[in-house]
């Protein structure tokens, strides 16, 4: 799978999940929803309940800002397997013009967004690295 390949299968992605490091080192890694707006990935926190708003992945972002989403496709077909990884660097927006364009961006791709307004922060990664594999060989 090519880079625009690669790509492509990112942004049709239902859903993927986000890899951060803690600052001792220890991975984590949560399922989560998003976009991709050229060679940035969005997403935002949403209102779905959460034991607290102090999220870990947000505070291994602000520790070491280098993530990785894994997304994939899975059938009993393994001839339509694949997957695709972007590793990059996340940042947090917490407030101003560009939280709400990622909580726009958001809302458009998931109508449950447009019912009830994620309050954020949002999380950008810029893609450095993309790399994807699939069964089909392309």
């Amino acid at each position: 799978m090519n880079e625009q390949e690669a790509l492509r299968s990112l942004a049709g992605a239902e859903v993927g999940r986000l890899a951060t490091v803690d600052p001792t080192g220890h991975p984590h890694l949560v399922p989560f929803v998003f976009v991709v707006e050229g060679r940035s990935i969005v997403t935002v926190i949403d209102n779905k309940p959460k034991r607290t708003r102090a999220l870990k992945r947000l505070a291994n972002i602000a520790a070491n800002p280098r993530v990785s989403v894994l997304v994939d496709h899975y059938e009993t077909d393994w001839s339509r397997l694949w997957w695709v990884r972007a590793d990059g660097q996340a940042r947090v927006v917490r407030t101003g013009h560009e939280l709400e364009r990622c909580i726009t961006l958001l809302s458009r791709a998931y109508p449950q967004y447009a019912v009830s307004h994620p309050p954020g922060p949002a999380i950008v990664i810029e893609i450095a690295k993309i790399t994807g594999w699939s069964a089909g060989g392309h």
